[in-house]
């Protein structure tokens, strides 16, 4: 977590983005340290992103198993 929203993000392809949260999930959805999340990367800035999603502890365990995330 960065503050004001914003939080660094480490991708499946190795690359450390700056992510923001959008204001209609501030209020709605906790992240915290360690979480999987879904990010959009910006079209005009790789190393920035909006993030879509957060995946809960047993939905993240299940993407594990399966073999989604590595």
């Amino acid at each position: 977590m960065l503050g004001a929203l914003h939080l660094k993000v480490r991708c499946l392809d190795g690359t450390v983005r700056i992510a923001r949260i959008p204001g209609k999930m501030k209020k709605r959805i906790w992240i915290r340290e360690g979480d999987v999340v879904i990010i959009i990367p910006w079209s005009f800035q790789d190393e920035k992103a909006d993030v879509v999603w957060r995946y809960t502890a047993p939905q993240a365990d299940w993407l594990r198993r399966r073999g989604y995330l590595s």
